[in-house]
This record gives C-alpha cells, sequence and structure tokens, in this order.
C-alpha cells in the first residue's frame, strides 16, 4: 500500500448539504427551517444561557468567593524528628538528599523544616525556609540551619 493509495472508508464521509438552492434540491424555499418565527431568521435562537426565562443553572448555583493567589509558593514540609530518626550526627541535608531518601518529591517546589517532634542529633540542615522553632531545635542539638534561596 502507498501513500496515494490511502483514501476513508465508505460512508466514513459525507457531502455537505447545500440548503436553499431551489425546489428541486429538495432543500430549497424555507431551507428546512420551516416557516416563521424566531429560528427562521439568521441569528435566531436563544443562547445555551437561557432557560425558558427560568432562572439560569449558573444564576442557582453558589458562586465562588475571594481568589486564587497565582503568586503563592506551594512548600514541602518536613517536620524535624523524621530527620533525627533517618539521618545520623554531622550529616548534611539539602533538599536533593531528601529527594534521594524519598522525604520529599523531587522538582515538587521548595522545602519548608517545621519543628514537629524532637530533634537530639545534630545535623547540617539547608532548606528554603525554616520555622523558628525549628531552627531552635536545631541549633539546641549542636546542629547548624541554613536558608537556600528559593
Amino acid at each position: 500500500m502507498k501513500l496515494h493509495d490511502l483514501h476513508s472508508p465508505k460512508g466514513a464521509t459525507k457531502r455537505r448539504k447545500r440548503v436553499g438552492r431551489g425546489i428541486s434540491a429538495g432543500q430549497g424555499k424555507t431551507a428546512g427551517r420551516g416557516e416563521k418565527g424566531q429560528n427562521k431568521r439568521s441569528g435566531g435562537g436563544k443562547g445555551p444561557y437561557f432557560e425558558g426565562g427560568q432562572l439560569p443553572l449558573v444564576r442557582r448555583l453558589p458562586t465562588l468567593r475571594g481568589f486564587t493567589n497565582r503568586s503563592r509558593v506551594e512548600y514541602q514540609p518536613v517536620n524535624v524528628a523524621r530527620l533525627a530518626e533517618l539521618f545520623e550526627a554531622g550529616s548534611e541535608i539539602t533538599p536533593d538528599v531528601l529527594a534521594d531518601a524519598r522525604i520529599i518529591r523531587p522538582n515538587g517546589g521548595p522545602v519548608v523544616i517545621l519543628g514537629g517532634g524532637e530533634i537530639n542529633v545534630a545535623l547540617q540542615v539547608k532548606a528554603q525556609r525554616f520555622s523558628k522553632s525549628a531552627r531552635q531545635k536545631i541549633e539546641a542539638a549542636g546542629g547548624a540551619a541554613e536558608v537556600l534561596p528559593s
């Protein structure tokens, strides 16, 4: 089979109906639009919003209030207790190390370290953001918290 042999199967395509082209064509005179009325005219008929005078569906539904902040930054949270149970003392923890350990999604956005739980190992933690309590707990355990640029 070659490219010039390709064609649609029989019945797959249909010729368009040429309306209003004389009585012998079968769709002459009124061209299938009936006699008089709104829908006979060009541009006639109501839009999809109109429901015969009934209050339209889009107006019956409750409205969405407020707005969506398009510049919102979605952080990936990690608690200090999780760091303490997975890493040994003196480890340097970066977002790449967390992604390799499957604690966060790779390329899932910036990381925030939260102060949930207790930490008793000294870790060098690097993340885009730290909560106050997380920073205090890391430094109290002898570690360091370094903020990375977003």
